[in-house]
């Protein structure tokens, strides 16, 4: 155990970053954001992802010891079961030692995640200037009552100050890349990747979507110029193959991104980067748009379409989608040769067999009409700060009471209601056989032979037919290629563990 005064002297900080999915690891964005502040102001960064350093919780506990507080960023769902198990840790090691929580989940929770015992702060929102304005008064011991978008205890009691207005991006100081490793997450997912953020925050609001809880939805960008200038450096400097743009809805302002577009052609940039957007804005790309855009290296647009029943979607608040320019928007990109992404979420609340039918359709149309365009599917969850979650309590939805009981929260073990025992089962089959049919492009490696690719690929035919027919008995499909992925599986992912309550539920 240290002592106060010795904490006090100690200019390292220790953030942990939980695993959240091993196939697909790279550093962590939010880490490496708030990073360039404390740097900058002379303190030494020890940086722990649970993805790639063997016996984390261990190597934790070791650089505590002379360490000055501990970080943690994560979001709502699996992560959160690492992050308590050290705090708890921590906090049997040394009880007064300081412990802060940032993300979109402190964000978006912010009381009920500072109610947990071995928290001491969080920070909300845009974490930059709050965490370096936080540790310096931690580290004088003055009291913090003045920091915008933090929350502390004192005497028992929680309290939160101000919120911190939005900064735009052009304002925020670089990440602080150099802290990542690289090499072990390429040894991790067979790939040297990384995300970027050129814009924050979508003009839409989508009733599913967290975003605006957290950045409302006042969308602000990074120049076409730092844009290129950004990635080509850090393409180069980390031997990157691949960026993934994470901004929320990259084609807001079509005229920045044929200026990125343009800018990285002169370049001569050799990466490739995927990007996410509206349904809407995409269709409004012409084909010489999405060829430029292509030299530019860019592979896969991501779209949220959610769902191919109207009525679905207009309960979700997308009733301006458009099923034409969906598929205008599959054919152009293919045409142009970059992947179409539409991402689908099944079980939205209004949505029975007939519109889970309709989407199911839609979606096998799609990838017949168009080979190369393809789907992620996910189960309804209600999260916090989206509009919908106000709505829990009326649609039968019983929210985690705690931090701890969050780490179930996740969309392949979601129980809803309206989507409970058989009704669930059934619907995670048929998404086991959307997978079968139609052939995903993950960000991680294929490392699957001749032989199992062969195997896979043979029983998409099976996998198309029993889609068709809306018939999932006696699933010998899922079954071979389940006992496939165990023979060559590595760590899993998050999202591979079971948090199953019950045998019948554990053989979905």
């Amino acid at each position: 155990m240290v002592t106060e005064k010795t904490r006090r002297q100690s200019r390292k900080v220790v953030f942990f970053f939980p695993s959240f999915a091993s196939s697909e690891a790279t550093a962590p964005l939010g880490i490496l954001a708030v990073s360039t502040p404390l740097l900058r102001a002379g303190y030494d960064i020890v940086l722990i992802d649970s993805t790639i350093t063997p016996n984390f919780k261990q190597r934790v506990l070791d650089e505590i010891k002379d360490a000055f507080c501990f970080c943690v960023s994560l979001v709502t769902g699996p992560m959160i079961r690492e992050t308590v198990d050290i705090a708890k840790a921590i906090k049997e090691w040394d009880h007064d030692f300081p412990i802060i929580l940032g993300g979109w989940h402190p964000s978006l929770l912010p009381g009920q995640t500072l109610e947990a015992p071995y928290i001491d702060y969080i920070v909300r929102g845009q974490g930059e200037d709050s965490l370096l304005e936080l540790i310096r008064h931690i580290e004088s011991g003055a009291a913090p009552d003045f920091i915008s978008g933090i929350g502390f205890k004192r005497d028992g009691k929680l309290i939160f100050t101000q919120e911190r207005p939005l900064r735009p991006l052009i304002e925020m100081p670089p990440k602080a890349y150099h802290l990542a490793d690289f090499d072990a997450y390429e040894r991790k997912c067979g790939r040297r990747w990384a995300m970027y953020t050129s814009s924050l925050a979508c003009p839409f609001n989508c009733a599913y979507c967290t975003n605006s809880g957290v950045y409302g939805r006042k969308w602000n960008a990074l120049p076409p110029e730092q844009f290129v200038e950004e990635t080509v450096d850090l393409s180069r400097r980390y031997a990157l193959d691949m960026i993934w743009v994470v901004d929320d809805n990259f084609l807001v302002d079509m005229d920045r991104a044929r200026g990125i577009a343009e800018g990285l052609v002169r370049e001569n940039s050799h990466y490739t980067w995927s990007i996410q957007a509206t349904s809407n804005v995409v269709a409004r790309l012409t084909p010489h748009d999405l060829r430029m855009l292509r030299r530019a290296g860019l592979q896969q647009i991501c779209q949220g379409v959610d769902s191919g029943s109207s009525t679905v979607l207009k309960a979700m608040h997308k009733d301006w989608q458009d099923f034409e320019s969906i598929y205008e928007s599959a054919a152009r990109c293919l045409e142009a040769g970059i992947r179409p992404s539409f991402n689908i979420i099944f079980a939205f609340p209004g949505e029975g067999r007939a519109e889970r039918r309709e989407t199911i359709d839609f979606m096998m149309k799609v990838c017949r009409r168009y080979p190369g365009a393809e789907f992620w599917t996910n189960i309804f969850t209600p999260y916090p700060g989206s509009p919908i979650f106000s709505r829990t309590t009326e649609l039968g939805i019983d929210p985690p009471a705690s931090l701890e009981a969050w780490a179930d929260y996740f969309p392949r073990y979601t129980r809803l209601p309206w989507l409970n025992g058989k009704e669930h089962r059934r619907l995670q089959i048929t998404r086991d056989y959307l997978r079968l049919a139609f052939d995903r492009i993950p960000i991680g490696a294929d490392r699957r032979g001749r032989v199992t690719r062969l195997l896979q690929k043979s029983m998409s035919l099976p996998a198309r037919w029993r889609l068709d027919h809306d018939l999932y008995n006696a699933p010998l499909e899922l079954w071979v290629n389940n006992r496939i992925k165990k023979r060559i599986a590595a760590k899993p992912a998050v999202d591979a563990k079971r948090l199953a309550r019950t045998p019948e539920e554990a053989a979905c």
